[in-house]
C-alpha cells in the first residue's frame, strides 16, 4: 500500500513556473512507476508525465512536452514535476499516482493509488 500527498500548487501568473512534489509512505515507493494527472472544470482526468521506477524513462503528454520535467527520489519517497512556462489552459488539479508494472499503460485506470491532489491556477 502507498499513502501520497501532493504540495506545491497554487496561484501563478501565466509564463510562469511551479513545482509539484508527491510524498509517498511505505517502503516500496521504489518499485512503482510514478505519473502525474490532471483534471481541469468539466474535463477528464488526463495524463502528464510517468516515470518508472528506476527513473530511467520519462514519458510526457503532447501538451507539456518541453515545457515539464518529472523526477523522482527514491531515498526521500519523493516524486516531483517541474511546470514551466505555465498557460491559463495549464490549471486543473494535478494529481500524483503510483502504479506497479503499468509503464506500457500511462491510463488513470492503471494506477491503484491516489493523491487528494493539489490545485494549479494559471492567471492570464
Amino acid at each position: 500500500q502507498v499513502q501520497l500527498v501532493e504540495s506545491g500548487g497554487g496561484l501563478v501568473q501565466a509564463g510562469g513556473s511551479l513545482t509539484l512534489s508527491c510524498a509517498a509512505s511505505g517502503r516500496t515507493f521504489n518499485t512503482y512507476t510514478m505519473g502525474w494527472f490532471r483534471q481541469g472544470p468539466g474535463k477528464e482526468r488526463e495524463f502528464v508525465a510517468g516515470i518508472p521506477w528506476s527513473g530511467g524513462s520519462t514519458a510526457y503528454a503532447d501538451f507539456v512536452k518541453g515545457r515539464s520535467t518529472i523526477s523522482r527520489d527514491n531515498a526521500k519517497n519523493t516524486a516531483y514535476l517541474q511546470m514551466n512556462s505555465l498557460k491559463p489552459e495549464d490549471t486543473a488539479v494535478y494529481y500524483c499516482a503510483a502504479g506497479y508494472r503499468v509503464w506500457g499503460t500511462l491510463t488513470p485506470r492503471a494506477f491503484a493509488y491516489w493523491g487528494q491532489g493539489t490545485r494549479v491556477t494559471v492567471s492570464s
